[in-house]
Order: structure tokens, then C-alpha cells, then sequence
């Protein structure tokens, strides 16, 4: 089973939404990067996690990192 970061403190989700614009990616478009690099996430997924309904999994944050070209530093903030 893999393991989840919790948002309950750190808006992991909110810094993500704002990584992914700043850096204009829609969601749709995150998501497709995220399916050709082997991550299972759906647009639906990324909703839940950018809104904090659902927990990122450790390969999923990593996915986005490197998809948004940013750090773990920004996306954990």
C-alpha cells in the first residue's frame, strides 16, 4: 500500500492549484502528463486533491513535482 500525505495542516492541495496555474497547465493537461509518465490519477483525482478532499499519494506529489517543474519546498509550503 502506498503512502499518503495528509493535508490536514499543510494545504498541499491549494499549493498545487497554484503551482499548476502559475505555470498556466490546466487540469486536464496534468493529468495527461501524469498518465504517460505511468501515474494512475484521473481529473477527478486531481480535483479531490487540489480542493483537499483526498489525500495525494507519495508517487502522485512526485509525478506533479516533476511535471510542474517545481520542488517539493513549493508544493508542501
Amino acid at each position: 500500500m502506498e503512502d499518503k500525505i495528509k493535508q490536514d495542516e499543510i494545504r498541499i492541495g491549494d499549493n498545487i492549484r497554484q503551482v499548476r496555474k502559475d505555470h498556466h497547465v490546466g487540469q486536464t493537461e496534468l493529468v495527461q502528463i501524469l498518465q504517460l509518465q505511468g501515474i494512475d490519477i484521473t481529473r477527478e483525482t486531481l480535483v479531490k486533491i487540489e480542493r483537499g478532499i483526498q489525500h495525494v499519494k507519495a508517487t502522485q506529489l512526485r509525478g506533479i513535482r516533476d511535471a510542474l517543474n517545481t520542488s517539493y519546498d513549493e508544493l508542501l509550503k
